[in-house]
């Protein structure tokens, strides 16, 4: 498996999606409402230069499809979620579109960039962050990426920006992408989100149903919870 499996390509958004796939119309999911948010070009922020003496204990994830609490791994990723609290205090997952869904072999849903392309990330004066160091990799592990497990996206070592994934069945991944926290609440919606499927584009230009795609019921984060 390669290390970029988990790093979605530029992708055409649900919104967008032409009458062929008649469920990217709707909301699919009883549980979730409208999302309204838009792809936007990141927002410039800082990159923390030292890890914060009170690591975060929780995120909670404001979605409109409900909440999703992540209770984090704490001193094993030190780095990792000095840079997410960083990030979601800052307000740099507001009103944005999980990307890609993918439901066969890997079972994720990425979110995580405010263009909603899977291309980009942090950014501070126009320039990209420093890739944050890989941490709390499960080497060794016999389900490396089990249910429930939040980890960072990347393109390779070393590359972490504000890309996420949650796992919502186990994942048999290598061990290349820092794992930051596990979810506690939420679960179930990720795999109701999952089951009404995703959709790519043919080389017609047609959308179909496919196993790796933009998900077809559209995901917004609309503000995270740091505590």
């Amino acid at each position: 498996m390669k290390r970029t499996l988990v790093i979605a390509t530029a992708i055409v958004l649900a919104a967008s999606l032409a009458p062929t796939v008649s469920a990217a119309t709707k909301e699919p999911v009883k549980k979730c409402t409208k999302a309204n948010s838009k792809p936007h070009a990141s927002p410039s922020i800082a990159q923390p230069k030292t890890i914060a003496k009170v690591l975060p204990t929780t995120f909670t994830f404001i979605t409109n499809c409900g909440n999703i609490v992540v209770e984090t791994v704490g001193d094993k990723a030190p780095q990792t979620l000095t840079a997410l609290a960083t990030l979601a205090s800052k307000g740099f997952y507001n009103s944005t579109l999980c990307h890609r869904l993918t439901t066969q072999g890997l079972y994720v849903l990425q979110c995580g960039d405010p263009t909603a392309t899977g291309t980009s990330g942090p950014v501070f004066n126009r320039k990209p962050w420093t890739g944050i160091p890989d941490e709390n990799l499960p080497v060794g592990q016999s389900i490396t990426y089990p249910a429930g497990t939040l980890a960072m996206a990347n393109s390779g070592k070393n590359t972490n920006g504000s890309q996420i994934f949650f796992v919502f069945e186990d994942s048999a991944l290598n061990p290349y992408y820092t794992v930051w926290g596990r979810i506690t609440s939420g679960l179930e919606t990720l795999k109701a989100i999952a089951a009404a499927g995703a959709a790519k584009q043919g080389q017609d230009g047609k959308y179909y149903y496919s196993g790796d795609g933009f998900p077809i019921q559209s995901v917004e984060i609309r503000r995270v919870i740091v505590r």
